[in-house]
C-alpha cells in the first residue's frame, strides 16, 4: 500500500530544529519499506493462504508496537477519547491491507501501486462532506485527469481483471482511513492511534485463522512472514521519525518513490515488465497527485482575508 502500504497520517507533526534532509531520507526508507512489504506479500501469497499473510503482517507489527510503546509502563497509551472512531480507523486500515494483499496475487506490483495512488483523489472527494473542505474547479480537473490515468492502467476495454476492483476498494478505504486519522488527531496522540491500529488489525486477522491455517513446510515461508511484519512495522515507525524532522508538505512528494521501487521489485523478483499503458497511466496519476499537493500547499500558505473595516463612529 502507499502507504499500505502510503505514509501513515498519524505520524507526529514536524518539530522545529529538525534536519529536513534526514527527514527526507527517513521518508524514502519508509516508502521503500512499504514497497518491500507488498513484494513480500505477493511472494507469500503463492506459498500460503492470503489470510495467513495478512495475519503475519499484523501480529509481528503488534509485537513491535508492544516493545516500542510498552503499554505496561505507559498506562495512558490505551486511553482514547474516541473509541468508536479509533475502531473505525483501524478497521479501515485492516480492510486496506487485506484488499491490497488479495489484489497482489493477481496483478503486477506496478499495477497495484498505480491504482492505490488514486487514494489522494478520493481524499479530496470525501474531505468535502466529511471534513467540510470543499475543492474547487482546478482540483476537480486534477482528479478527473488522475482517474483517466487509472483507466489507462486498468484498461477496462481490454477486459479488466476483477482484482483491480479489490485494489480500487483498497484505495477508497485507505482514503477514508486518512480522513478518520485527521478526525482523531485533535483527540488522541499518535502513539495511541498507531497502537490501536496494530491491536485491532491483529484481532481481526486472528479470528479466521483457525479455519484457514496450514502449517508451512518451507523455512523460507516462516522467514518471509517475520520479514513482512517487521518491515511493515518499521515503515510506520520510520514515518513517525521522518515527520518529526521535516514538514509534511516537504515529505509528501517523496511518497512517489514507492512506484519506482515497486516497478523495480516486480521486475527483479517476478519478471514483471510494466506495459506502456501502465507507465503512461502511472505518470498521469503521479502528476495529478503532485498537482493536488501543490494546490493544498498554496492554499495553506495563502494569508487569511482581513476582516472588513469598521465604519467610523457616528456622532
Amino acid at each position: 500500500m502507499p502507504a499500505t502500504t502510503p505514509p501513515d497520517p498519524a505520524a507526529a507533526p514536524a518539530r522545529g530544529g529538525g534536519s529536513t534532509l534526514v527527514g527526507i531520507g527517513l521518508m524514502c526508507l519508509a516508502v521503500m519499506s512499504f514497497a518491500v512489504t507488498d513484494a513480500t506479500a505477493k511472494w507469500l501469497g503463492g506459498h500460503t493462504s492470503i489470510l495467513i499473510v495478512v495475519w503475519s503482517r499484523y501480529v509481528i507489527h503488534f509485537a513491535l508496537s508492544l516493545i516500542v510503546f510498552n503499554p505496561w509502563t505507559v498506562p495512558g497509551l490505551l486511553k482514547t477519547r474516541k473509541p468508536g472512531l479509533q475502531l473505525l480507523r483501524s478497521a479501515l486500515l485492516f480492510s486496506t491491507t487485506a484488499l491490497n494483499f488479495f489484489a497482489l496475487q493477481y496483478l503486477q506490483l506496478d499495477q497495484t501501486v498505480s491504482i492505490m495512488f488514486s487514494a489522494p483523489f478520493f481524499v479530496a472527494l470525501f474531505a468535502g462532506p466529511l471534513l467540510g473542505e470543499w475543492i474547487g474547479v482546478k482540483r476537480w480537473a486534477a482528479i478527473l485527469v488522475g482517474f483517466a490515468g487509472i483507466l489507462l492502467v486498468t484498461q477496462p476495454g481490454q477486459g479488466i481483471h476483477w482484482a483491480a476492483l479489490f485494489c480500487l476498494g483498497a484505495a477508497i478505504t485507505f482514503a477514508l482511513y486518512g480522513i478518520t486519522t485527521r478526525m482523531l488527531a485533535p483527540h488522541d496522540p499518535s502513539p495511541t492511534t498507531l497502537f490501536y491500529s496494530a491491536l485491532v488489525g491483529t484481532v481481526a486477522a486472528t479470528l479466521p485463522l483457525p479455519f484457514v491455517w496450514v502449517t508451512p513446510t518451507e523455512p523460507m515461508v516462516y522467514a518471509a512472514m517475520l520479514e513482512l511484519g517487521a518491515v511493515a512495522g518499521a515503515g510506520h515507525f520510520l514515518l513517525i521519525l521522518a515527520h518529526a524532522r521535516a514538514p509534511a508538505a516537504t515529505l509528501a512528494p517523496f511518497i512517489y518513490i514507492q512506484i519506482l521501487a515497486m516497478v523495480a521489485l516486480g521486475w527483479l523478483l517476478f519478471g514483471d515488465v510494466p506495459s506502456l499503458w501502465t507507465l503512461a497511466g502511472a505518470c498521469i496519476v503521479v502528476g495529478s497527485g503532485i498537482y493536488l499537493l501543490v494546490q493544498e500547499r498554496n492554499e495553506r500558505r495563502r494569508p487569511a482575508p482581513m476582516p472588513p473595516a469598521l465604519p467610523p463612529d457616528l456622532p
